[in-house]
């Protein structure tokens, strides 16, 4: 029997080990998990009879074999769940699927609202023409934004940053309004200094001009993934699939070890031969599927070419603390035609654009599933998302002044009022949330090819890659790494996922 090391338990690390297992019966695996976690970011946290993702994650993927996994270990729903049926709301079920009543592994089919707030105002994401829209801008600014987009419809830019990315599909006047100030929030750079290769992969296939589109011909014929009205959701939480399929894991005997760090990675004439973790232990393998982070990964190996080594240690991150709340009420009231069970907005997340307040979005679990809640029609529970670099003022924040902090810009934003009883606020840190795209990412094609010369090591996954994979991506990851290992075949497949123009639910 031959061994694979499987550095972490999130998406891309559980799926290579479960193709590989599925696929062959002559490998041993062992997942390497430095926290006592599963699911990496994806992960579901339970606190007081309420649980909450770090970070929300939407099931949805073009691909049919992440959808048939999905529908294997978590069924989609067949029975109204409990919302579905107090609101007398219809939803999709599937033929002979689970009752979300008597079984936690099922996927709820979910509808999709996220909105941009701005000037205490909601608009559409993506943006649409619709006289709303116009009434919430004021007629000053939608008269300058409509002269703006004309203007970029016919002088392109070169699109040379993400700046010039949005400019050229959305106008200036409307990139100042609804994407330069988020951006720079996620980021902590200005879009003028950040790749537009981030662009390509975030809102493909979304311009303004689609939009206008949409109003006479809905769609132009056909569905971007970035405006999908349904998506699955596991009935306890994100954190719940990746639970099922690590016991998938475990059933085909593959192994999972927490508080695993790999601190080492041994190798010789262009191979991997064994990994060395934080405790000491050193297990040798015949291949390694890494989804840890490339800087740290290049650091375990050693040796690396002094340009190489420099562009790993370099690469850019964004760290995420989220705040997450339970409260009797929000400030604002649900006007759409969606209904919900309390007073509460129907917006599975919200991208937050005012410039007075340094939160980026939000999420309210509610809408993601009423069994996340401990009383759905009487408590929302939402999370607050703020993006930093590990280590600033941010960072090391005391948890309690940051819950206060997070509690008065809700008040300014105008999204909680002094009214408004926090019955629970918990804090979390998750560092190396967002691979970034500037700095000496453009170099990054230097660490690919000398990682790629290693011939049994296959880099997955969003920190393994560099790359801002959605889930079903660092599964496809872990698929093409696990069948390139055992068809001998290069590793162009498993690099390629994510790069499609037109692939991404954003």
């Amino acid at each position: 029997m031959k061994t694979a090391a499987v550095i972490g338990a999130g998406p891309a690390g559980l799926s290579a080990a479960y193709e590989l297992l599925e696929k062959s019966g002559d490998w041993n695996v062992t997942i390497l998990e430095a926290s006592p976690f599963i699911g990496g970011i994806s992960r579901t946290i339970e606190r007081n009879g309420n649980r909450f993702d770090i970070g929300p994650h939407r099931f949805f993927s073009k691909s049919d074999e992440v959808n048939a996994l999905w529908d294997k270990l978590m069924p989609r729903q067949g029975v109204p769940a409990m919302d579905d049926v107090l609101l007398n709301r219809r939803c999709s079920l599937a033929e002979g699927g689970p009752d979300p009543e008597k079984t936690d592994r099922v996927m709820l089919r979910r509808h999709r609202l996220t909105r941009i707030y701005y000037l205490k105002h909601f608009f559409d994401y993506p943006i649409s023409i619709k006289p709303s829209t116009f009434i919430a801008m004021g007629l000053a600014r939608t008269w300058k934004a409509g002269w703006s987009y004309l203007y970029s419809a016919f002088f392109k830019r070169p699109e040379k940053s993400l700046e010039d990315f949005y400019i050229n599909r959305f106008g200036k006047v409307l990139y100042s309004m609804f994407f330069e100030d988020y951006t720079e929030k996620l980021w902590g750079v200005h879009p003028s200094k950040i790749d537009p290769s981030w662009g390509a992969q975030r809102v493909k296939g979304l311009s303004l001009w689609k939009a206008l589109f949409n109003v006479f011909i809905p769609n132009g014929g056909r569905k971007e993934t970035s405006l999908i009205e349904e998506f699955s959701y596991p009935k306890l939480g994100s954190g719940s699939f990746w639970t099922a399929l690590a016991d998938a894991v475990r059933e085909k005997g593959g192994k999972i070890k927490f508080g695993a760090k790999v601190v080492g990675v041994e190798h010789e004439a262009g191979r991997i031969r064994a990994v060395v973790t934080s405790s000491g232990e050193r297990i040798a393998c015949d291949a390694v599927f890494s989804s840890m982070p490339i800087k740290d990964l290049v650091a375990a190996l050693g040796s690396a070419p002094e340009e190489v080594g420099r562009v790993a240690a370099e690469l850019p991150y964004r760290d995420l603390i989220t705040v997450t709340l339970v409260v009797d009420k929000l400030a604002i009231r649900n006007d759409t035609k969606y209904p919900t069970l309390g007073e509460y907005i129907p917006d599975v997340w919200i991208y937050v654009q005012d410039r007075a307040v340094r939160m980026g979005r939000l999420e309210i679990y509610n809408n993601f599933s009423p069994y996340m809640v401990d009383d759905p029609a009487k408590h929302v529970l939402f999370s607050v998302e703020y993006f930093c670099n590990e280590g600033d003022a941010f960072w090391q924040m005391d948890d309690s002044a940051f819950i206060g902090k997070c509690i008065e810009e809700l008040k300014v934003a105008g999204l909680i009022s002094e009214e408004t009883k926090i019955l629970d606020a918990v804090h979390t840190r998750t560092p190396k949330a967002y691979p970034a795209y500037f700095g000496t990412y453009a170099e990054f094609g230097k660490v690919r090819a000398w990682l790629d010369g290693f011939a049994n090591l296959y880099c997955i996954g969003r920190n393994g890659q560099h790359r801002y994979n959605n889930m079903d991506h660092s599964m496809l990851c872990g698929f093409e790494a696990a069948r390139a290992l055992l068809n001998g075949t290069d590793k162009s497949a498993v690099w390629n996922v994510n790069t499609e123009k037109d692939y991404h639910e954003s």
